[in-house]
């Protein structure tokens, strides 16, 4: 933090998905609230969205106590809040709103955003609503506590979170514009409708206009409330120089900060703890694999995966696939691999046939594959599903001779899933390598998580972390791009473009390959290097970048107020 920087005294943040585990933002901000705890204790505020009436929400611990007072003045300004904890390290202040009700205001909030700031919500349809009335409760809550609190002598920021937030962000900045208002865009709307509609995006960047776009992709809406929020907040923020680009091009506004996300290494066990929760792990893994495809799969057994949203272009997992087929027609592989997919489908439950499989005498081994002996939990419509389709194409039988088995596992790994009854990370602890080949992947969690966990993996130059990774291998004389420096570094930044599939597919068959091929004093030498190059992407390192926003926003929000 350079000297002379302004810090706020409160620092409130906004996003759906605060207390609602969904997607990667939630790692954002549940790994760095500990670090911003240690800066303000319990002056930095979360607000998210308040659906957990008629059941308990594991992730929050109300305390009625905690600004009682307030809570009763809130309810007269027609805002039904609880308050409590989120129950994550640092254990922030949390502020659950109801949002339900301003739905019968949803018109006239819609005109007066559209007349203070002009963003088109005519074409709103889907979650468009939903995120927008959350969006709107949160500022009026940031409104009333900042009346029932603070004045202008406190400095106040108000980071808004993607363009489910920008209402709120927008709503601050005109009814308390003494309070600085940041912006982060996670992703664009526009980018990820191009990558995910299949157009390419990245040789033709320059050549697109957004609002052109937003109507071919029928997303004027969000389009309209990411792009106005973005040049009317004051510090714009996204997570990597691949997002800034795309936001000079397509929302027409430079950011003004880069917020690159960083991790907390309090979720990563030590020492004996670690050693024994990989080794449970990698039981379980083995053992729900025995079970589904009756294949004895002993611990050398390479397993690797590929995980996060199922997006079957943006995260490659098309192109994984793909490479696992090459990869199983190579005879150089010299370790057995079971590569795993890990991304939550439509699914129907845990399949009974390999639950009561499961549920047989413990240590119990199969000799006979179930029927569709790659998949974890039954599909709704099974024939639509892009990785069951493809695992169809490529004949995938998970035979006890064939040297590559997949396993789809199309569910949310939170404990109670039915056949791992695992959460993610104490899955992820025993993997050996994970692949990440991403077209569109604005930062990439995936593969910071994984070497956190000394898990060696794969990525690309269109991810934002393959981009700071690569940044921190030059630094230390590692050239871009060369193959098999997974044992060197912990990461493989393989380079991707719009047009250079099979030249990806067969870059991760070889690294695969290269893999099987090392030592295990290799192997060891990747995993420690993996967690090394973790440790400069813990958040002790990259919040400085935030409180580069905070100062730039209080300025800009100072300088507004002394010309009012």
């Amino acid at each position: 933090m350079k000297q002379g920087n302004l810090l706020p005294d409160y620092i409130f943040e906004s996003s759906w998905e605060v207390c609602n585990k969904v997607g990667g933002i939630y790692t954002v901000l549940s790994t760095h609230a500990k670090t911003l705890q240690e800066l303000r204790p319990d002056q930095v505020i979360f607000i998210g969205p308040d659906f957990w009436k008629d059941k308990e929400n594991p992730l929050f611990e109300e305390d009625r106590k905690l600004w009682a007072a307030w809570r009763k003045q809130a309810a007269r300004e027609a805002l039904n809040i609880r308050i409590g904890r989120w129950q994550i390290p640092g254990r922030p202040i949390v502020v659950l709103v109801e949002f339900q009700p301003f739905f019968a205001q949803k018109n006239d909030i819609y005109g007066a955003l559209w007349t203070d700031f002009q963003v088109d919500s005519l074409h709103s349809y889907g979650d468009y609503d939903e995120a927008s009335m959350f969006s709107y409760a949160a500022g009026r809550v940031v409104e009333s506590f900042y009346h029932q609190f603070l004045d202008e002598s406190k400095r106040v920021v108000y980071q808004a979170h993607e363009w489910m937030t920008g209402l709120g962000a927008l709503y601050i900045r005109k009814h308390v514009p003494a309070i600085a208002t940041v912006f982060t865009t996670h992703a664009t709307t526009i980018g990820r409708s191009i990558a995910g509609n299949g157009k390419p995006l990245y040789d033709y960047l320059f050549a697109y206009n957004g609002n052109q776009m937003a109507d071919e992709l029928n997303v004027q809406s969000k389009h309209s409330i990411e792009r106005q929020t973005a040049h009317h907040v004051d510090c714009f923020t996204t997570v990597s120089d691949v997002t800034a680009r795309e936001c000079m091009e397509l929302l027409d506004k430079q950011p003004d900060v880069v917020l690159p996300n960083g991790f907390e290494m309090d979720f990563v066990p030590k020492g004996a703890a670690f050693v024994s929760r990989r080794r449970k792990a990698r039981q379980r893994i083995l053992q729900v694999a025995n079970a589904l495809m009756g294949a004895n799969l002993s611990d050398d057994t390479l397993i690797i995966s590929t995980s996060g949203r199922y997006e079957w272009k943006n995260k490659g997992i098309d192109v994984y696939l793909e490479a696992l087929n090459r990869t199983l027609h190579d005879d150089q592989l010299q370790r057995p691999v079971l590569a795993l997919v890990e991304v939550p489908a439509w699914q129907a439950g845990p399949r009974r046939d390999l639950q009561e499989r499961l549920e047989k005498k413990k240590g119990s081994s199969f000799s006979s594959s179930l029927p569709d002996p790659f998949i974890t939990h039954d599909l709704h419509e099974p024939g639509s599903d892009m990785v069951t389709q493809a695992l169809h194409r490529y004949n995938v039988t998970n035979r006890e001779n064939s040297r590559v088995k997949i396993m789809f596992v199309p569910c949310y790994l939170d404990g109670n899933d039915g056949i791992f009854n695992m959460h993610y990370y104490d899955l992820l602890i025993g993997l050996d390598l994970t692949v990440y080949p991403s077209y569109y992947e604005p930062w990439g969690y995936t593969p910071l998580e994984s070497i956190a966990f000394k898990v060696p993996c794969i990525t690309t130059t269109l991810a934002g972390f393959g981009l700071w990774a690569n940044e921190v291998k030059s630094a230390n004389g590692h050239a871009e791009g060369a193959s098999c420096y997974l044992d060197m570094d912990g990461v493989e930044v393989i380079q991707r473009s719009d047009y250079n599939y099979d030249e990806v597919a067969d870059r991760i068959r070889d690294e695969i390959i290269g893999f099987s091929q090392l030592s295990l004093k290799d192997v060891e030498k990747a995993r420690k290097a993996a967690a090394s190059l973790a440790g400069k992407a813990q958040w002790k390192n990259f919040i400085t970048y935030y409180y580069q926003a905070y100062d730039l926003a209080l300025r800009r929000a100072e300088a507004r107020m002394s010309v009012n």
